[in-house]
């Protein structure tokens, strides 16, 4: 294998739109650096929802990201760009890339990266990367839960879902979580969230509601969209914040208005992967202050459903399709051997 060349999994060429297209290990360029910048060995990169929709050509990288798949990644620092000051060549690093987290190697700006604790491997911080950033970013900083306030969230057993509820449970957030299996509910609250509501059982709206004695909640974290859209408005309370970081359930509705206006709440679309360079260094540097400490000493942990090695990234997608796993899945360049 040529130096200036590594493997990386790719979506195959001629991709249609919203098709299923294959993904595949290629070789191609090993990343160049721009000042500022490291080239982190990858270890460990987690499979996000994300993903799914890049290879149907429904979420394409940003303009000038990369075109291979991943948007997160753990793994060692192995060359060091002029401009890069705090940073050693062997550091152990986990991130955030807008593309190139499936590749062997990965570059970065020094400011978005953040050091593995040494209780967690690269899997674990795999783990950590996407959800715990977006948990994190979504819940605290733009919707600015605090001490004694109440969150909903669905999908309890989502890498997000588990990473969101730990959070919350450090820092005083009341979480109710939907699912449709009784086990999830009942993970999720080993994980520290204080109320569980079986969506396929229950209107989870209504059940919020006698939750909270009527009162509603604070935060929604919303990545279902449309469908949900009314409902969430409805139980926010007064100055409620719903933050939306996904359309699973539709992009376009109608709503009544009256309740945003009479109980002035803040609607915030969110999307981490499009952010500006600086705005990316602004979240990691909270980041490593809030959330680093909990992951290091052990009161927050990253939940892994299932491991799978790069070759088979194709059956990993197909098992996060299945929409039955509990945490995050995790593909890992172990035991890798380059043709």
């Amino acid at each position: 294998m040529s130096e200036d060349l590594m493997p990386a999994v790719l979506v195959s060429d001629g991709a249609q739109r919203g098709e299923w297209n294959e993904v595949g290990i290629r070789m191609v360029p090993k990343p160049s650096l721009s000042e500022g910048e490291v080239l982190v060995r990858v270890e460990a990169c987690s499979v996000n929802r994300a993903d799914l929709l890049q290879r149907r050509g429904l979420y394409p990288p940003p303009r000038g990201a990369s075109d291979v798949m991943g948007l997160d990644f753990a793994g060692v620092i192995v060359e060091i760009a002029p401009g890069v000051t705090g940073w050693n060549e062997g550091d152990r690093v986990f991130g955030l890339v807008a593309g190139g987290g499936y590749g062997r190697y990965v570059s970065a700006p020094a400011e978005n990266i953040v050091p593995i604790p040494a209780n967690l491997t690269f899997v674990d911080a795999a783990a950590v990367a996407e959800v715990f950033f977006t948990a994190y970013y979504n819940v605290f900083m733009l919707a600015g839960a605090k001490n004694g306030e109440k969150l909903i969230l669905h999908g309890a057993g989502s890498g997000v879902g588990t990473a969101a509820v730990q959070l919350a449970a450090c820092f005083g957030v009341a979480t109710i979580v939907t699912a449709g299996r009784d086990e999830n509910l009942s993970r999720a609250r080993e994980l520290g969230a204080t109320h569980g509501i079986n969506y396929k059982k229950e209107d989870f709206a209504s059940r919020a509601m006698e939750i909270t004695g009527g009162n509603g909640v604070d935060v929604v974290l919303d990545w279902i969209g449309a469908s949900y859209l009314a409902r969430h408005l409805t139980i926010l309370k007064t100055k409620g914040r719903l933050v939306l970081i996904g359309l699973m359930g539709g992009s376009t509705g109608e709503i009544d208005l009256a309740p945003v206006v009479s109980k002035r709440l803040r609607i915030i679309g969110s999307v981490l992967r499009s952010q500006s360079r600086q705005e990316k260094a602004a979240i990691t540097s909270a980041f490593k202050k809030d959330v680093l400490p909990l992951l290091a000493d052990g009161r927050v942990r990253p939940v892994i459903d299932r491991i799978f090695p790069i070759i088979q990234v194709e059956e990993a997608h197909g098992y996060l399709r299945q929409g039955e796993h509990f945490g995050k899945v995790v593909l890992t360049w172990e035991s890798f051997q380059a043709e």
